[in-house]
């Protein structure tokens, strides 16, 4: 595995638990201020709009197929 690879995995997963951990503090903060629950609705749901996008267009972009047909 190239070392470029595993620091992506690395820190993809990095940031994925940083942000469970930010979403988690955040819902047990609304449960006790129920107001708070409307701010954090809009912010969840445009993270959740981004995540979609960005993994849509690494599917669906044929630019970067281009360099997974090339032999090595």
């Amino acid at each position: 595995m190239p070392l470029d690879r595993f620091v992506l995995i690395v820190v993809a997963a990095m940031a994925a638990a940083g942000i469970t951990v930010y979403v988690g503090l955040l819902l047990s903060a609304a449960i006790t201020m129920p107001p708070l629950l409307i701010a954090i609705v809009p912010v969840l749901a445009l993270v959740a709009y981004i995540c979609v996008r960005v993994i849509r267009d690494r599917l669906t972009n044929v630019e970067d197929d281009y360099y997974d047909r090339i032999e090595r």
